[in-house]
């Protein structure tokens, strides 16, 4: 099991996004991101802010190296990062403009 320490905050780019109708929490959305040299999968409450359709195409930040969740049967391999708007709804976090997929945040 890896640590805290060694996970990698990573770009990815949004390949597809949908409700995760599943769920106990209704703005979670399913996303698979690929990083370059992998595709992964992630479970994130972006419903409030970001439809999934609007996200797709998009470069977002990712820590990998968690380990792997499941929620609701869905095996979550990152964790897709955000920032609180005003209401303390999640807002996605990624560059101003396209980068290389899979460069690591430092």
């Amino acid at each position: 099991m890896s640590s805290p320490l060694d996970t990698t905050i990573r770009v990815g780019e949004i390949r597809a996004a949908e409700p995760f109708e599943e769920a106990r929490k209704p703005e979670l959305l399913k996303l698979e991101i690929d990083l370059g040299d992998a595709v992964v999968r992630s479970a994130a409450q972006l419903g409030y802010n970001h439809d999934p359709d609007g996200i797709v195409g998009r470069q977002v930040l990712c820590a990998t190296d968690l380990g792997t969740v499941n929620i609701a049967g869905f095996e979550s391999e990152a964790l897709t990062l955000g920032v609180p708007d005003a209401d303390d709804h999640p807002m996605l976090v990624g560059p101003d403009r396209d980068v290389p997929l899979g460069g690591e945040l430092y």
